[in-house]
């Protein structure tokens, strides 16, 4: 492994357990036991490495989601095993992480919302058309409204001001507006389907 994706890793750890604005380039250092002076040489501050390990990790997501749509026969299945790998890796996440980018690193937050806007809402849409072609999506829903819909909802879930971290639990929040989204476009045979895995993972 190269050090300079040591550094990412190790420092993702950190980011996750506590948030960014808390950990400090001593902390980082001590953490991986290397010295600041080695961090510094790959990566100019902490604004870069928090660049660098975002770009790291969406791309790192994209890679996870595409392997599943490629795997899962059917859109249900594929939306509903794409929420339970975004869900282990958002349960390993502090709540303050996205509020942190957002306020302190505004230049990486906006990746995030370009990923969402480039790729999240595409993988969406190509799996709402092949819902309703296959007869699982009802006929007539506007994909492009509900693409943003379902890709707001995923960043929604991390907003302290509405779902206090004290008082839900992210991934279930996550899993809920998940399964609301799909009963509301789900045909008859789609609803049993979700029944179906539904009861598959209660029975895991």
């Amino acid at each position: 492994m190269e050090i300079s994706e040591k550094i990412l890793l190790g420092t993702r750890d950190l980011f996750f357990r506590y948030g960014i604005k808390s950990i400090t380039m001593d902390e980082i250092a001590r953490h991986l036991a290397v010295s600041k002076k080695t961090i510094y040489q790959h990566f100019a501050d902490k604004n870069e490495l928090v660049d660098k390990l975002t770009e790291h990790i969406l791309k790192d997501n994209i890679c996870h989601i595409s392997e599943i749509v490629k795997t899962y026969d059917n859109p249900v299945e594929e939306i509903i095993e794409t929420m339970k790998f975004m869900g282990t890796t958002f349960s390993k996440m502090n709540p303050n992480l996205f509020h942190d980018m957002m306020r302190y690193h505004p230049e990486s937050f906006k990746k995030f919302k370009d990923f969402k806007e480039e790729c999240l809402l595409r993988m969406i849409e190509a799996n709402l058309t092949k819902g309703i072609k296959d007869g699982l999506y009802r006929e007539g829903i506007n994909i492009k409204i509900l693409s943003r819909l379902r890709a707001e909802q995923v960043e929604l879930a991390w907003r302290a001001d509405i779902f206090p971290p004290e008082k839900f639990s992210h991934v279930e929040v996550q899993q809920q507006m998940l399964l609301h989204f799909l009963y509301g476009v789900c045909t008859l045979k789609g609803h049993k389907l979700i029944n179906k895995y539904q009861q598959l993972h209660e029975d895991e």
